[in-house]
Protein backbone atom coordinates (compact mmCIF):
# COMPACT_ATOMS: atom_id res chain seq x y z
CA UNK A 1 0.00 0.00 0.00
CA UNK A 2 1.23 3.47 -0.84
CA UNK A 3 2.05 5.67 2.14
CA UNK A 4 2.41 9.44 2.38
CA UNK A 5 3.26 11.83 5.14
CA UNK A 6 4.19 15.48 5.51
CA UNK A 7 7.31 16.46 7.38
CA UNK A 8 9.36 19.58 8.00
CA UNK A 9 11.45 18.63 4.95
CA UNK A 10 8.60 18.02 2.58
CA UNK A 11 6.27 15.52 0.96
CA UNK A 12 7.44 11.96 1.32
CA UNK A 13 5.86 9.26 -0.81
CA UNK A 14 7.03 5.84 0.29
CA UNK A 15 6.15 3.08 -2.16
CA UNK A 16 5.70 -0.56 -1.26
CA UNK A 17 9.17 -1.47 -2.52
CA UNK A 18 10.84 1.28 -0.50
CA UNK A 19 11.20 4.13 -3.00
CA UNK A 20 11.07 7.56 -1.31
CA UNK A 21 10.24 10.72 -3.25
CA UNK A 22 10.43 14.19 -1.76
CA UNK A 23 8.92 17.55 -2.61
CA UNK A 24 8.08 20.76 -0.80
CA UNK A 25 5.42 20.91 1.86
CA UNK A 26 5.19 21.55 5.56
CA UNK A 27 2.83 20.42 8.27
CA UNK A 28 5.08 20.85 11.25
CA UNK A 29 5.08 22.81 14.47
CA UNK A 30 6.66 26.19 15.04
CA UNK A 31 7.23 26.73 18.76
CA UNK A 32 7.16 30.41 19.65
CA UNK A 33 8.97 31.69 22.63
CA UNK A 34 8.66 33.17 26.04
CA UNK A 35 6.32 35.01 28.29
CA UNK A 36 3.30 36.18 26.38
CA UNK A 37 4.16 34.09 23.33
CA UNK A 38 3.19 35.02 19.81
CA UNK A 39 -0.10 34.75 17.94
CA UNK A 40 0.22 32.69 14.79
CA UNK A 41 -2.57 30.76 13.08
CA UNK A 42 -3.74 29.42 9.77
CA UNK A 43 -5.73 31.75 7.55
CA UNK A 44 -6.86 32.49 4.02
CA UNK A 45 -5.40 34.98 1.57
CA UNK A 46 -7.12 36.70 -1.38
CA UNK A 47 -6.66 33.64 -3.58
CA UNK A 48 -8.61 31.43 -1.19
CA UNK A 49 -5.59 29.31 -0.26
CA UNK A 50 -5.48 28.19 3.36
CA UNK A 51 -2.27 28.21 5.32
CA UNK A 52 -0.72 25.12 6.84
CA UNK A 53 -1.60 24.40 10.47
CA UNK A 54 1.08 25.26 12.98
CA UNK A 55 1.24 24.68 16.71
CA UNK A 56 2.15 27.82 18.62
CA UNK A 57 3.40 28.10 22.18
CA UNK A 58 3.04 30.82 24.78
CA UNK A 59 3.75 31.32 28.45
CA UNK A 60 6.90 29.95 30.02
CA UNK A 61 8.35 28.01 27.10
CA UNK A 62 11.89 27.30 25.92
CA UNK A 63 13.48 29.78 23.51
CA UNK A 64 13.85 29.25 19.78
CA UNK A 65 11.55 26.24 19.65
CA UNK A 66 13.82 24.04 21.78
CA UNK A 67 12.58 21.50 24.28
CA UNK A 68 12.18 22.81 27.80
CA UNK A 69 14.28 21.83 30.80
CA UNK A 70 11.61 19.81 32.62
CA UNK A 71 12.21 16.05 32.88
CA UNK A 72 9.40 13.59 33.47
CA UNK A 73 9.73 11.67 36.72
CA UNK A 74 8.05 8.75 34.94
CA UNK A 75 10.72 7.17 32.75
CA UNK A 76 8.01 5.36 30.77
CA UNK A 77 6.26 8.58 29.71
CA UNK A 78 7.32 10.54 26.64
CA UNK A 79 5.68 13.29 24.58
CA UNK A 80 3.89 12.10 21.41
CA UNK A 81 6.41 11.17 18.68
CA UNK A 82 3.98 12.19 15.92
CA UNK A 83 0.38 13.22 15.35
CA UNK A 84 -2.15 14.04 12.64
CA UNK A 85 -3.20 17.66 12.27
CA UNK A 86 -4.91 19.98 9.78
CA UNK A 87 -2.58 20.52 6.86
CA UNK A 88 -3.97 22.40 3.85
CA UNK A 89 -7.26 23.45 2.30
CA UNK A 90 -8.43 21.67 -0.87
CA UNK A 91 -7.10 24.14 -3.47
CA UNK A 92 -3.71 24.48 -1.84
CA UNK A 93 -3.43 20.72 -1.34
CA UNK A 94 -4.31 20.10 -5.00
CA UNK A 95 -1.69 22.58 -6.19
CA UNK A 96 1.13 21.10 -4.13
CA UNK A 97 0.18 17.43 -4.39
CA UNK A 98 -0.55 17.41 -8.12
CA UNK A 99 2.68 19.26 -8.90
CA UNK A 100 4.64 16.79 -6.81
CA UNK A 101 3.04 13.75 -8.46
CA UNK A 102 3.62 15.09 -11.96
CA UNK A 103 7.23 15.94 -11.18
CA UNK A 104 7.85 12.42 -9.91
CA UNK A 105 6.07 10.80 -12.87
CA UNK A 106 8.30 12.78 -15.23
CA UNK A 107 11.50 11.87 -13.43
CA UNK A 108 13.91 10.24 -15.94
CA UNK A 109 14.41 6.54 -15.32
CA UNK A 110 11.42 6.07 -13.03
CA UNK A 111 10.48 2.38 -12.90
CA UNK A 112 7.14 0.85 -13.82
CA UNK A 113 6.32 -0.09 -10.22
CA UNK A 114 6.96 3.42 -8.97
CA UNK A 115 5.02 4.88 -11.89
CA UNK A 116 2.07 2.60 -11.17
CA UNK A 117 2.05 3.58 -7.52
CA UNK A 118 2.12 7.29 -8.39
CA UNK A 119 -0.69 6.81 -10.90
CA UNK A 120 -2.70 5.05 -8.19
CA UNK A 121 -2.08 7.94 -5.83
CA UNK A 122 -3.19 10.40 -8.53
CA UNK A 123 -6.40 8.42 -9.08
CA UNK A 124 -7.02 8.45 -5.32
CA UNK A 125 -7.16 12.25 -5.15
CA UNK A 126 -8.47 13.03 -8.63
CA UNK A 127 -10.84 10.20 -9.67
CA UNK A 128 -12.35 8.88 -6.44
CA UNK A 129 -10.23 5.72 -6.32
CA UNK A 130 -10.20 4.34 -2.79
CA UNK A 131 -9.97 1.19 -0.70
CA UNK A 132 -11.19 -0.10 2.64
CA UNK A 133 -11.47 2.72 5.23
CA UNK A 134 -9.80 5.15 2.83
CA UNK A 135 -12.30 6.64 0.35
CA UNK A 136 -11.12 8.48 -2.73
CA UNK A 137 -11.68 12.12 -3.70
CA UNK A 138 -12.94 13.87 -6.81
CA UNK A 139 -10.57 16.62 -7.98
CA UNK A 140 -8.94 16.93 -4.55
CA UNK A 141 -12.26 18.05 -2.98
CA UNK A 142 -11.85 21.54 -4.47
CA UNK A 143 -15.64 21.95 -4.56
CA UNK A 144 -15.45 21.85 -0.73
CA UNK A 145 -12.59 24.32 -0.38
CA UNK A 146 -13.16 26.36 2.76
CA UNK A 147 -15.44 23.68 4.25
CA UNK A 148 -12.68 21.55 5.69
CA UNK A 149 -8.99 20.65 5.40
CA UNK A 150 -6.77 17.75 4.48
CA UNK A 151 -4.99 16.38 7.54
CA UNK A 152 -1.48 14.89 7.47
CA UNK A 153 1.06 13.35 9.79
CA UNK A 154 3.47 15.57 11.70
CA UNK A 155 6.77 14.47 13.17
CA UNK A 156 7.85 15.59 16.61
CA UNK A 157 11.33 16.98 15.83
CA UNK A 158 12.44 16.25 19.41
CA UNK A 159 11.68 12.51 19.16
CA UNK A 160 15.03 10.66 18.86
CA UNK A 161 13.53 7.39 17.56
CA UNK A 162 13.11 7.82 13.79
CA UNK A 163 10.69 4.89 13.54
CA UNK A 164 8.37 6.38 16.15
CA UNK A 165 8.73 9.82 14.59
CA UNK A 166 7.63 8.45 11.21
CA UNK A 167 4.77 6.31 12.56
CA UNK A 168 2.02 8.76 11.51
CA UNK A 169 2.42 7.91 7.83
CA UNK A 170 -1.12 7.39 6.51
CA UNK A 171 -2.21 9.26 3.39
CA UNK A 172 -3.55 12.78 3.97
CA UNK A 173 -7.29 12.59 4.62
CA UNK A 174 -10.13 15.09 4.50
CA UNK A 175 -11.98 16.35 7.61
CA UNK A 176 -14.98 18.68 7.38
CA UNK A 177 -14.95 21.79 9.57
CA UNK A 178 -16.48 21.04 12.95
CA UNK A 179 -16.14 17.27 12.52
CA UNK A 180 -13.76 14.94 14.34
CA UNK A 181 -11.26 12.86 12.36
CA UNK A 182 -12.24 9.20 11.80
CA UNK A 183 -11.66 7.12 14.97
CA UNK A 184 -9.00 4.99 13.29
CA UNK A 185 -6.62 7.95 13.41
CA UNK A 186 -5.79 7.49 17.08
CA UNK A 187 -2.92 9.99 16.85
CA UNK A 188 -5.16 12.83 15.62
CA UNK A 189 -4.37 16.04 17.51
CA UNK A 190 -6.31 16.47 20.76
CA UNK A 191 -6.09 18.85 23.72
CA UNK A 192 -4.21 16.13 25.62
CA UNK A 193 -1.58 15.88 22.87
CA UNK A 194 -1.22 19.67 22.92
CA UNK A 195 -0.85 19.53 26.71
CA UNK A 196 1.93 16.96 26.37
CA UNK A 197 3.71 19.18 23.83
CA UNK A 198 3.36 22.18 26.15
CA UNK A 199 4.91 20.00 28.86
CA UNK A 200 7.81 19.16 26.53
CA UNK A 201 8.53 22.82 25.77
CA UNK A 202 7.90 24.18 29.27
CA UNK A 203 10.71 26.25 30.76
CA UNK A 204 10.99 25.97 34.54
CA UNK A 205 12.77 28.63 36.60
CA UNK A 206 16.41 28.02 37.40
CA UNK A 207 16.06 28.82 41.07
CA UNK A 208 19.13 28.68 43.28
CA UNK A 209 18.54 27.43 46.80
CA UNK A 210 19.45 29.87 49.56
CA UNK A 211 22.04 28.42 51.94
CA UNK A 212 23.27 29.48 55.35
CA UNK A 213 26.21 29.52 55.66
CA UNK A 214 26.51 30.60 52.01
CA UNK A 215 28.92 28.70 49.70
CA UNK A 216 31.43 28.00 52.47
CA UNK A 217 30.48 25.91 55.50
CA UNK A 218 32.25 23.88 58.20
CA UNK A 219 32.51 20.17 58.87
CA UNK A 220 29.70 18.98 61.20
CA UNK A 221 27.98 22.37 60.99
CA UNK A 222 24.36 22.10 59.76
CA UNK A 223 23.78 24.09 56.59
CA UNK A 224 20.26 25.47 56.28
CA UNK A 225 18.53 25.46 52.89
CA UNK A 226 15.30 27.14 51.80
CA UNK A 227 13.31 28.62 48.94
CA UNK A 228 11.01 31.59 49.37
CA UNK A 229 7.58 31.51 47.79
CA UNK A 230 8.38 34.75 45.98
CA UNK A 231 10.83 32.90 43.71
CA UNK A 232 9.08 29.56 43.76
CA UNK A 233 5.62 29.63 42.21
CA UNK A 234 3.59 27.75 39.63
CA UNK A 235 4.49 27.91 35.93
CA UNK A 236 2.22 27.66 32.89
CA UNK A 237 2.76 26.90 29.20
CA UNK A 238 0.09 26.85 26.48
CA UNK A 239 0.05 25.06 23.12
CA UNK A 240 -2.55 26.05 20.53
CA UNK A 241 -3.52 25.09 17.00
CA UNK A 242 -5.80 27.49 15.12
CA UNK A 243 -6.92 27.09 11.51
CA UNK A 244 -10.21 27.87 9.76
CA UNK A 245 -12.88 25.65 11.26
CA UNK A 246 -10.57 24.04 13.81
CA UNK A 247 -9.27 25.53 17.04
CA UNK A 248 -7.68 23.67 19.93
CA UNK A 249 -5.75 24.86 22.96
CA UNK A 250 -4.37 23.30 26.13
CA UNK A 251 -2.54 24.81 29.09
CA UNK A 252 -0.12 22.82 31.20
CA UNK A 253 0.52 23.98 34.76
CA UNK A 254 3.50 22.98 36.90
CA UNK A 255 3.18 23.48 40.65
CA UNK A 256 6.23 22.98 42.91
CA UNK A 257 5.74 20.37 45.63
CA UNK A 258 9.15 19.45 47.03
CA UNK A 259 12.91 20.02 46.98
CA UNK A 260 15.40 17.14 47.05
CA UNK A 261 18.96 17.78 48.19
CA UNK A 262 21.89 15.58 47.11
CA UNK A 263 25.11 16.68 48.91
CA UNK A 264 27.53 15.61 46.18
CA UNK A 265 29.35 13.25 48.56
CA UNK A 266 28.53 10.22 50.69
CA UNK A 267 30.20 11.93 53.64
CA UNK A 268 27.14 13.96 54.56
CA UNK A 269 23.70 13.70 56.11
CA UNK A 270 20.56 15.48 54.97
CA UNK A 271 17.65 17.02 56.83
CA UNK A 272 15.24 15.31 56.66
CA UNK A 273 17.04 11.99 56.25
CA UNK A 274 15.32 11.33 52.92
CA UNK A 275 16.73 14.56 51.52
CA UNK A 276 13.24 15.58 50.37
CA UNK A 277 12.00 18.86 51.79
CA UNK A 278 8.25 19.27 51.32
CA UNK A 279 6.47 22.51 50.57
CA UNK A 280 5.16 24.53 53.51
CA UNK A 281 1.61 25.82 53.89
CA UNK A 282 2.70 29.28 52.77
CA UNK A 283 4.24 27.93 49.55
CA UNK A 284 7.86 28.14 50.69
CA UNK A 285 10.26 25.27 51.29
CA UNK A 286 12.52 24.96 54.30
CA UNK A 287 13.06 27.73 56.80
CA UNK A 288 15.38 30.75 56.60
CA UNK A 289 18.25 30.74 59.06
CA UNK A 290 18.30 33.47 61.66
CA UNK A 291 20.36 34.30 64.73
CA UNK A 292 19.44 32.11 67.65
CA UNK A 293 18.92 28.98 65.52
CA UNK A 294 22.52 27.77 65.60
CA UNK A 295 21.74 24.89 67.97
CA UNK A 296 18.61 23.80 66.09
CA UNK A 297 18.33 21.14 63.41
CA UNK A 298 17.23 22.71 60.12
CA UNK A 299 13.95 21.38 58.68
CA UNK A 300 15.71 21.36 55.29
CA UNK A 301 19.48 21.22 54.99
CA UNK A 302 22.74 19.29 54.97
CA UNK A 303 25.58 18.50 57.34
CA UNK A 304 28.90 17.65 55.73
CA UNK A 305 31.12 15.20 57.64
CA UNK A 306 34.32 15.69 55.70
CA UNK A 307 36.20 18.68 54.28
CA UNK A 308 36.09 19.27 50.53
CA UNK A 309 39.83 19.88 50.65
CA UNK A 310 41.06 22.15 47.90
CA UNK A 311 37.91 21.62 45.87
CA UNK A 312 34.15 21.85 46.35
CA UNK A 313 31.17 19.55 46.59
CA UNK A 314 28.46 19.85 43.93
CA UNK A 315 25.21 20.25 45.82
CA UNK A 316 22.35 19.11 43.56
CA UNK A 317 19.03 20.75 44.34
CA UNK A 318 16.15 19.17 42.39
CA UNK A 319 12.65 20.56 42.49
CA UNK A 320 9.72 18.23 41.85
CA UNK A 321 6.74 19.81 40.07
CA UNK A 322 3.21 18.44 40.08
CA UNK A 323 1.90 18.88 36.53
CA UNK A 324 -1.70 19.07 35.31
CA UNK A 325 -3.44 20.34 32.21
CA UNK A 326 -6.71 21.90 31.11
CA UNK A 327 -8.17 22.19 27.63
CA UNK A 328 -11.21 23.16 25.64
CA UNK A 329 -14.61 21.84 26.67
CA UNK A 330 -13.61 21.17 30.28
CA UNK A 331 -11.00 18.57 29.35
CA UNK A 332 -8.10 18.13 31.70
CA UNK A 333 -6.16 15.79 33.92
CA UNK A 334 -2.77 15.01 35.33
CA UNK A 335 0.56 14.47 33.63
CA UNK A 336 3.60 12.80 35.23
CA UNK A 337 5.47 14.86 37.78
CA UNK A 338 8.37 16.83 36.37
CA UNK A 339 11.78 17.49 37.87
CA UNK A 340 14.41 20.13 37.28
CA UNK A 341 17.66 20.48 39.14
CA UNK A 342 20.50 22.93 39.52
CA UNK A 343 24.00 22.50 40.93
CA UNK A 344 25.73 24.75 43.46
CA UNK A 345 29.37 24.53 44.47
CA UNK A 346 29.84 24.22 48.25
CA UNK A 347 33.20 24.57 50.02
CA UNK A 348 33.49 22.62 53.27
CA UNK A 349 36.32 23.52 55.66
CA UNK A 350 37.63 21.90 58.81
CA UNK A 351 36.88 23.77 62.04
CA UNK A 352 40.19 25.27 63.16
CA UNK A 353 41.16 24.82 66.80
CA UNK A 354 43.78 26.84 68.73
CA UNK A 355 46.29 25.01 70.94
CA UNK A 356 47.66 26.96 73.89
Amino acid sequence: MTKFWATSTGFVLSLAFGLALTGTAYAGEIPTNTEGGMEQSGGKDDSGIYAAARITYSGSVAPNGASGNVTSADVNWTPPPCWYAPYLGAKDFKKKMSEDIERQLNTPGIGSTAGSALTELKRHYEAGYGWSDNPGYEDYNVDKDGEGMFWAGVENPNEPDVLKRNACNDLPFWVDNGEAPPPRYEEAITPQILAALAYQHMQLPDTEVTLAPEQTTKVNLPTWAWLDKAVFDEVQATAALNVPGFNLEATTTARPVSLTLEPGTDDAVTYPASGECVINNDGSIGEPYARGKANRTPPCGIKYLRSSGNGTYNLQATITWEISWTGAGGAGGDLPDGTFGSTQAVTVQEIQSINR
